[in-house]
């Protein structure tokens, strides 16, 4: 297989750590925009990777790395954004999706990658998804015949630094006794990101995969409560789920919307009024969430408890 030169927006989040790794073990060069290079400095021990320090929204910065490339790949993506109105959903997923759209064809970059999500959708009422659906559209609809691209539209992600599982584990770790929960019983079919990314690297050159949209599931769906409750038995904590009725959600939502850091907010609540679950002709991946999270957090739960010995 021919080695590829490829432009990364958003690689050195969770997704674009695994998948750098991954694209730079078959052989291909990769040329990493990031805003900070200092914080992301790990990523240099990647032999043929290149992390370059750029404003990505900036077209002409995009116009100076998209230039030779074989093909971008976009991961770029925010869960909740600084204000309430939906701009900043719209900047980090819709504009710089044009943009893409632009360079790429400027550059003739013959490949796109670009990373939806699960239920996106203009039609959405949450912005996330809304923006993720109308940037999804936008890059399948202006790419034409010139770009090839392909979206990926993933249920939540698990790994060992993932936002998912390890959000929830810190959350149940302050909260006392008894843990209200937000829609309990919205399903999933959390996907491991090692599958994810394996899907990706070898849509990069698989043509049957050329303006597809693929939705990636685990083997196995859980509702939100049921994966809380692993989470916290799996971390050592003995906490009660109360599942909250949806008034009561949407009431949490609305409180918590305005705390420092946004611990959960209306649009996550609008996001979660869907399950997140493939149907029977998506690509369901293979491996379980059982196999994979008790090495993380049960390691984290043991760290900490050696810690506590060490100091008493």
């Amino acid at each position: 297989m021919k080695n590829l030169t490829i432009c990364i927006l958003g690689g050195t989040g969770f997704i674009g750590s695994h998948l750098c790794a991954e694209l730079v073990g078959r052989g291909h060069h990769l040329k990493v925009l990031t805003r900070q290079r200092e914080r992301h400095r790990a990523l240099l021990v990647l032999p043929s990777l290149d992390l370059i320090q750029v404003d990505i929204h900036n077209e002409s910065d995009l116009k100076q790395h998209f230039e030779n490339c074989d093909a971008v790949i976009n991961l770029v993506g925010i869960l909740n954004e600084k204000g309430h109105d939906g701009s900043g959903f719209k900047v980090a997923h819709v504009e710089l999706a044009r943009k893409v759209i632009t360079m790429c064809s400027t550059h003739k970059v013959p490949r796109l990658l670009h990373m939806s999500a699960l239920n996106a959708s203009p039609d959405e009422k949450s912005f996330y998804l809304r923006t993720k659906g109308e940037a999804e559209n936008y890059v399948h609809t202006f790419a034409a015949n010139k770009i090839a691209v392909t979206s990926f539209r993933p249920s939540v992600i698990f790994g060992a630094e993932d936002s998912f599982i390890n959000r929830f584990a810190n959350i149940l770790k302050i909260t006392p006794i008894m843990f209200p929960l937000a829609c309990p019983d919205t399903k999933f079919a959390p996907v491991y990101v090692d599958d994810v990314v394996q899907i990706m690297a070898n849509a990069l050159t698989d043509k049957q995969t050329f303006g597809q949209r693929i939705n990636l599931c685990g083997p196995k769906q859980y509702s939100l409560k049921e994966l809380v409750k692993y989470v916290a038995y799996m971390s050592n904590l003995r906490r009660t789920i109360i599942g909250l009725p949806n008034w009561a959600s949407k009431l949490q939502a609305n409180i918590l919307e305005f705390l420092p850091g946004k611990p959960f907010s209306v649009d996550n609540y609008l996001s979660l009024q869907k399950d997140s679950v493939c149907s029977d002709d998506d690509i369901l991946c293979p491996t379980s969430l059982e196999s994979i999270v008790p090495g993380y957090l049960q390691n984290k739960s043991s760290h900490k408890q050696f810690r506590a010995k060490r100091s008493s």
